[in-house]
C-alpha cells in the first residue's frame, strides 16, 4: 500500500509521535508525509528513514491558497491507496483535497477527547466543520480512545464510520533501564535514593502544570528527599510564566526543568512516578511510555487515562491539587516498601506490553486502511 499522511505539524506532540510509530511499524507500505506547517522535530527522523516529507509552511491557524494548491499537487503526484490524516486541521484540509483529487479511501484521525474552553476557537470551529463533513469525506475515522469516539459522536461525527485504535509504544525503546536511570539522575544532580516524580508534557493550559505545582507544594513538609522533573517544550527556566509558578509555591529547590529531550525513555526510567495532571487529554501517550519503562503513573480522570493505568496506578479528578498531592504521597510512601513497589512496577510494564504495544496499533491501522473493519 502507498499511504499519504497529512498532519498539522511535525513538532513534539502525541499525534506526531503516533504517526512516526505507525510509519516505522508499517515497513511493508510506502509512506509520504505532508506537514501543513513547518518541517519540525519529526521531519529529520522520517527523512532518515527515507520517508519523503513535504512541508507546506502555512502559518498555524491559517490556510493559504498556495498551500492548498501544493497539497493538491502532492496528492495527485503520489497517487496513494489511502490518505491518512492526523488532527482536525489536517482532517479538514487533507480530506477535502484528497477527495477532490479522486481519492476515496480517506481515513481521519482524532486525538482529542474534549473541546474545552482552553482549546483554540479556530480548532473548535474546524472540529465542528469536520463533524458536518464526516458523512461524505472520510471512509473511516480512527479515534485513539473510546471516550474520544463517544465525545465526537456527540458532536455529530458519523458514528458508523468511527473505529477505536489505542495508541501504542515501542516496547523495546521504552523498557526498564537501570543504567539510564543512574545516568540521568547523575546528570541532573539527583540522588539515587531520592523520590522522583515527573511530567513529560509541553507547556500548555490543557496540561495543567499549575495544578501539578500546587500539588507538589503540599509535599514540601513530607519526610522524603524528593525532586520533580519537568520535560517538554517550554519546560525551561526561560519560561517566565512557569518559573513564576515555581517561585510562588517555593519549589525552586525541588523542580528540575529540562525542556524538550530526545532521550525520553531514559527520563522515564529516571522517575519513580510519572504524573500527568491534564485537564483534557484524549490518550496520554506519555503515561504508556512511563509504564512501559516500569514507572507507575498518576493520571487525571480525562480521556483514556483511567483505562490506560487500570489497577497499576492512581486516578484523580482533574484540577484538584489536594487529590493529586495525596496520590503522589501514597506512591512515595509505597516506594519505601521494595517488594510492594517492585510488584507495582512490574504490573505497569505488563499492562503496557499487553494492551499498548506498537505492533498491535500498526496492525489495526493497516486493517482500517485495507477496509477490513466493521464499525
Amino acid at each position: 500500500m502507498k499511504v499519504l499522511h497529512v498532519i498539522t505539524g511535525l513538532g513534539h506532540g502525541g499525534a506526531e509521535a503516533v504517526m512516526n510509530r505507525v510509519i516505522a511499524g508499517a515497513r511493508e507500505d510506502e509512506h509520504v508525509v505532508v506537514s501543513l506547517t513547518a518541517p519540525e522535530f519529526y521531519a529529520a527522523i522520517l527523512e532518515a528513514r527515507h520517508v519523503p516529507v513535504h512541508a507546506l509552511n502555512m502559518p498555524r491557524g491559517r490556510v493559504t491558497p498556495s498551500g492548498i494548491r501544493r497539497l493538491g499537487a502532492i496528492v495527485r503526484q503520489a497517487t496513494p491507496d489511502v490518505v491518512q490524516t492526523w488532527m482536525y486541521h489536517a482532517d479538514l484540509l487533507g480530506g477535502i483535497v484528497a477527495r477532490r483529487a479522486g481519492i476515496r479511501n480517506v481515513v481521519w484521525g482524532i486525538h482529542h477527547s474534549s473541546l474545552a474552553s482552553e482549546t483554540a476557537l479556530s480548532t473548535r470551529l474546524v472540529a465542528r466543520a469536520c463533524a458536518m463533513l464526516s458523512r461524505t469525506v472520510p471512509r473511516y475515522v480512527i479515534c485513539c480512545s473510546v471516550r474520544a469516539r463517544d465525545v465526537h459522536a456527540g458532536l455529530g461525527y458519523q458514528a458508523r464510520k468511527m473505529v477505536v485504535v489505542s495508541n501504542g509504544v515501542d516496547l523495546e525503546a521504552f523498557a526498564p533501564d537501570p543504567a539510564a536511570r543512574a545516568r540521568v539522575r547523575a546528570e541532573l544532580g539527583i540522588s539515587s535514593e531520592a523520590r522522583v516524580c515527573g511530567t513529560v508534557a509541553r507547556w500548555h493550559a490543557l496540561k495543567d502544570h499549575a495544578t501539578l505545582l500546587a500539588a507538589l507544594a503540599r509535599l514540601r513538609e513530607g519526610p522524603w528527599d524528593w525532586r520533580a522533573i519537568l520535560a517538554g517544550s517550554g519546560m525551561t527556566t526561560s519560561n517566565t510564566d512557569l518559573m513564576a509558578l515555581v517561585r510562588e509555591h517555593g519549589l525552586e529547590d525541588r523542580v528540575v526543568c529540562v525542556g524538550p529531550r530526545a532521550d525520553i525513555p531514559a527520563i522515564m526510567c529516571a522517575l519513580d512516578l510519572h504524573v500527568l495532571p491534564s485537564s483534557g487529554e484524549a490518550f496520554g501517550n506519555v503515561t504508556v511510555e512511563a509504564m512501559a519503562c516500569g514507572t507507575p503513573a498518576v493520571v487525571t480522570d480525562v480521556g483514556a487515562g483511567a483505562f490506560i493505568v487500570g489497577a497499576t496506578g492512581w486516578v484523580v479528578p482533574p484540577g484538584n491539587p489536594e487529590r493529586l498531592s495525596d496520590a503522589i504521597r501514597q506512591a512515595f510512601d509505597e516506594a519505601g516498601h521494595a517488594d510492594v513497589w517492585q510488584r507495582r512496577k512490574a504490573a505497569a510494564r505488563d499492562r503496557a506490553a499487553a494492551e499498548f504495544g506498537a505492533e498491535r496499533m500498526v496492525r489495526e491501522y493497516r486493517r482500517v486502511w485495507r477496509g477490513d473493519v466493521s464499525c
